[in-house]
């Protein structure tokens, strides 16, 4: 009996105030998280660009030619064995360009032709060289001043034979003013014979004397 009673009062009242019972439902779900959404993986990355194909410039040769195509890239170096460049028989240590027979370490063509010897200075006559004879005697003309003042004398020149034996230079040794000019002009036309030294031709330095008379 008392066992009811307490029944009665402590189940039928919670079974009948189904006002303070929380929502089921409500309480279930504030106990659960919402399900992760995973963001969706990156895209792979692009393949890449396909390189273009760079035709090579050097002109490659043909299976059917036969002549010889001169490389567009000059090599750093040389073959080293002389026979690659040189002339057959040739041999270590000449140059390109020689002749087969050569000297090693001469020159390409030869050695240049030397250049004749410089000219010897005039020489005067004595001992073994003997005054030349002249070939060619040109009279001095005698000033009308002088005649008119019936002055005579004699100048004496300085002149330079060349080995052709002409006249080259004249210079005054000894003056007559009166009579200079007219003997270095006719001096200037004489000719002599070659003069030999060794049977070389040399020139000559030597004086001479122009002589002025009147006549009688």
């Amino acid at each position: 009996m008392h066992a009811a009673l307490l029944l009665g009062v402590v189940v039928l009242p919670l079974l009948l105030d189904t006002a303070a019972l929380p929502d089921q439902p409500a309480a279930v779900h504030a106990f659960f998280a919402p399900a992760l959404t995973l963001a969706p993986p990156p895209p792979p990355p692009p393949p890449p660009a396909a390189v273009a194909h760079r035709e090579d410039p050097r002109p490659q040769p043909s299976a059917h030619t036969t002549a010889f195509v001169v490389p567009v890239v000059t090599p750093d170096t040389l073959p080293a064995s002389p026979g690659d460049l040189g002339l057959d028989g040739g041999v270590p240590g000449g140059v390109e360009g020689g002749v087969p027979g050569g000297v090693v370490g001469g020159v390409v063509g030869g050695l240049p032709d030397a250049p004749p010897p410089p000219p010897l200075a005039p020489i005067r006559p004595g001992g073994d060289v003997r005054e030349p004879r002249k070939l060619k005697d040109v009279p001095p003309i005698y000033p009308e001043i002088a005649v008119l003042s019936r002055l005579q004398g004699d100048v004496v020149l300085e002149c330079v034979v060349d080995p052709a034996g002409h006249v080259t230079g004249v210079r005054v040794v000894r003056s007559i003013p009166v009579f200079d000019d007219a003997a270095v002009a006719a001096v200037k036309q004489w000719v002599y014979a070659p003069t030999l030294l060794n049977g070389v031709p040399v020139a000559l330095i030597m004086n001479v004397t122009v002589s002025f008379r009147l006549r009688s």
